[in-house]
């Protein structure tokens, strides 16, 4: 049924297959389709895997207009995005993925590769200036908040709900409000506070 579906999609999606094969920002847009079809285990081809994340998943679309830019206003009717996932950042690496974008703010000052974001996170502001850096591989789970000019290293984990208002050391795993390291390099560590 959903193969079906996709392949009446096909004739609606024609203008964002276009879009993304031409688009001079298509290896980001091709690194997130991969990396949404590793995580759903899915093995489609490019063209086909892409019409599937445009199908099904409206957070993909939310992530495909930002790489496209303005143009998306052109395109956005046929493939209507998340209406409650804002994404405002200056700077995303590729494979960027959104679990569940309901209710999600996302922005930082950067982010980079390979991040996973789930629902009702807030990455943003606590000033007019001052906004996170979020580094290559970090995970952020449901309902975190990450605010203000503070930095996730690479491959953290921001545990569900915590809120990180201090910079994260690499390879940490951070729970609570306000959150504690409790894991680094994958070895438990009695809640070590975080530092500015």
């Amino acid at each position: 049924m959903r193969s079906l579906f996709v392949l009446f999609n096909f004739v609606r999606c024609i203008p964002h297959i276009v879009l993304f094969h031409m688009h001079g920002n298509k290896k980001a847009i091709h690194a997130d389709a991969k990396r949404w079809l590793e995580v759903f285990g899915q093995d489609y081809g490019k063209t086909y895997g892409f019409v599937y994340l445009l199908s099904f998943y409206p957070e993909f679309r939310n992530l495909f207009y930002y790489r496209v830019g303005f143009i998306r206003y052109f395109f956005k009717f046929l493939c209507p995005e998340l209406s409650t996932l804002y994404i405002h950042t200056p700077v995303i690496g590729e494979g960027l993925f959104i679990q569940h974008g309901f209710s999600t703010i996302i922005n930082a000052e950067s982010i980079g590769k390979n991040c996973w974001i789930n629902q009702q996170v807030t990455i943003g502001f606590t000033n007019s200036t001052d906004s996170p850096t979020i580094k290559d591989n970090v995970t952020i789970y449901a309902g975190a908040k990450v605010l203000g000019n503070v930095t996730i290293g690479s491959n953290s984990v921001v545990g569900a709900n915590a809120v990180v208002v201090k910079d994260v050391p690499e390879n940490a795993t951070v729970v609570g409000y306000a959150a504690r390291v409790i894991k680094i390099n994958g070895k438990s560590v009695r809640n070590v506070e975080l530092y500015n």
